[in-house]
């Protein structure tokens, strides 16, 4: 994805990546991304967690705009994002 990533930047369009895995995204150092600590197969959480997705997409956008540096990665603490879904509506 960060071969992927670089060339759409390249055009001007600002990217994010979803990390499941710090040590691989190090390698392949994309211009951004974000670590939540999700499990494989769930990056953004699992079906019918609307609240919890929604959190997810809005620290993606957040994170979008905010990281300046190519190649950084943030860490979010499954924790922020709990939260967040614990005081999102339930009902979207």
């Amino acid at each position: 994805m960060g071969l992927i990533q670089r060339s759409i930047e390249d055009q001007g369009i600002a990217t994010i990546s979803i990390s499941l895995s710090k040590e691989i995204t190090g390698k392949v150092r994309p211009p951004r991304a974000v670590f939540f600590g999700s499990l494989l197969g769930h990056p953004i959480s699992y079906p019918g967690q609307v609240a919890h997705q929604l959190c997810v997409l809005r620290l993606l956008l957040k994170y979008l705009e905010e990281i300046r540096a190519p190649g950084t990665i943030v860490d979010i603490d499954a924790v922020v994002v709990d939260d967040c879904a614990a005081a999102s509506p339930a009902s979207m």
